[in-house]
């Protein structure tokens, strides 16, 4: 934190009432701010019950509770999706964390009594030669953290490595728990196999680290709406991003996740044909979202409708926003609300 007169320190606890528990979070320089006017890629929303507080987190630079600079995870808290108060540090990279680089795509699962923050962290490390036209191979991976409430801070797991392999370049990981059983899907990133994948793996109960080894479950070349980038090698090269799984009505299993159509970014719709998490999955032909925005998540309203929420333009630098739009659900898919 910055010097004011004296050195201020996050002080985060949770204040019970009758009427339900209200986070109360000490923070300087919190503003409100409409939603237009939030600068945020990635965007989370987390209804939390027990506050009647929407909760919207993204990644930011912070400082750690020794002052110095780090990256991290902010939040901004909100009573009507309108107006939010913030930012809030809710997770700060501890310097002896294995990679403590930028973040991207922060969200938060309330599971057990507790919540955990799946991040996805970024080293400037270079473990692979660089392909020609292609990013740097640098570490990138999901790690898992945990907290008492939606606003922190969150803390690593003992060793505080990511979840996903070293080997891998993986990002996005999302929480599914299906008869009990937690498992996180995450995108293994195209700079490394060109046509990108989703996977599949177990995770412990207490979600500290992963169970067996991962699943393939599809490649984004198998919508038909993917239409992939073309390199000036002549390599094509497909997305995956964002994923979140989502149960209809009728029990159906469903995942939206981002990729490319014809050079715009878009949201389609993946189907398990066996309502199981391991699929095998089947993309639905045409895209939820297709204007170039993406990176979407499903969250509830407190009245009970069904909300999707994704950044647009999809173009670094700032233009990105959150946009917030009611969803139906089918029960043989997901449509937009007029």
């Amino acid at each position: 934190m910055r010097k004011n007169g004296h050195l201020l320190q996050l002080v985060i606890f949770t204040a019970f009432f009758l009427l339900g528990a209200q986070y109360i979070t000490a923070q300087e320089k919190t503003s409100k701010i409409h939603i237009r006017d939030l600068h945020v890629r990635d965007p989370y929303i987390v209804a939390d019950q027990p506050s009647r507080s929407y909760f919207l987190y993204k990644s930011a630079p912070v400082k750690d509770k020794q002052g110095a600079d780090a990256s991290g995870v902010v939040a901004y808290r909100s009573k009507d999706l309108e107006y939010w108060e913030g930012p809030y540090v809710v997770y700060a990279t501890p310097q002896d964390n294995w990679i403590k680089g930028a973040i991207w795509a922060p969200e938060v699962h309330a599971y057990q009594g507790k919540y955990y923050l799946f991040a996805t962290l970024n080293s400037d490390i270079e473990w692979k030669l660089q392909r020609k036209d292609f990013p740097k191979y640098t570490f990138r991976g999901t790690q898992i953290f945990y907290a008492d409430n939606p606003m922190g801070p969150f803390l690593p797991f003992e060793g505080k490595l990511p979840h996903t392999p070293m080997d891998r370049m993986a990002l996005d990981g999302t929480l599914w728990i299906e008869n009990g059983t937690p498992y996180m899907i995450y995108c293994h990133e195209w700079v490394q196999i060109e046509d990108g994948t989703m996977e599949l793996v177990q995770l412990e109960p207490d979600l500290s680290k992963t169970v067996g080894s991962s699943l393939t479950l599809f490649h984004a070349s198998s919508a038909p709406w993917s239409t992939g980038d073309q390199h000036p090698d002549g390599t094509l090269t497909y997305v995956t991003d964002g994923c979140f799984l989502h149960r209809t009505k009728t029990g159906k299993l469903l995942m939206i996740w981002s990729s490319f159509k014809e050079g715009s970014y878009a949201i389609g719709i993946a189907e398990s044909t066996t309502g199981k998490v391991t699929g095998p999955w089947r993309q639905q032909e045409n895209p939820l979202f297709d204007q170039h925005g993406g990176h979407g998540m499903l969250f509830k309203t407190f009245d009970g409708r069904l909300m999707l929420t994704f950044h647009q333009p999809n173009s670094p630098g700032g233009k990105e926003r959150a946009q917030i739009y009611e969803v139906i659900d089918t029960g043989d898919t997901l449509v937009l609300k007029d």
